[in-house]
């Protein structure tokens, strides 16, 4: 009655599995029992294969969520620095000048639109 002798991975590098057998007495059994194993082995590779691919796919996945929440980090650190660093004084002067010249637009607008109507009014 043969013995299983080794099994073992020829290359770590590799998904080769070996095994040997002893010589004397190898029977038809044995053989079977190592394919058995063999094919038990190489199962377990192939999952083993599956299962770091999943993981590298969710780790790429992680690595870009990490990307863009660092580049968002960054835009809200200078959005508020550029608010920290407005001067409250030169805005408000900003703003009020901005609106009288939309005030003074508005009338502007309103002394065009009386003109027509005083000049049809003259001809009529």
């Amino acid at each position: 009655d043969g013995t299983l002798a080794a099994i073992g991975l020829a290359n770590a590098g590799t998904s080769q599995l070996t095994y040997s057998l002893n010589a004397a007495g190898t029977t038809q059994a044995a053989q079977a029992s190592a394919r058995s194993a063999l094919d038990a082995v190489k199962l377990a590779i192939s999952s083993l294969t599956t299962s770091r691919g999943t993981l590298g796919a969710a780790e790429s996945r992680l690595q870009v969520t990490i990307t863009n929440l660092s580049v968002a980090r960054e835009n809200f650190t200078a959005a508020e620095s550029q608010i920290r660093d407005v001067d409250v004084a030169e805005e408000a002067a900003t703003l009020t000048r901005l609106n009288i010249l939309q005030q003074a637009g508005a009338a502007v607008l309103a002394q065009a639109n009386q003109q027509p109507a005083l000049a049809l009014s003259l001809i009529g």
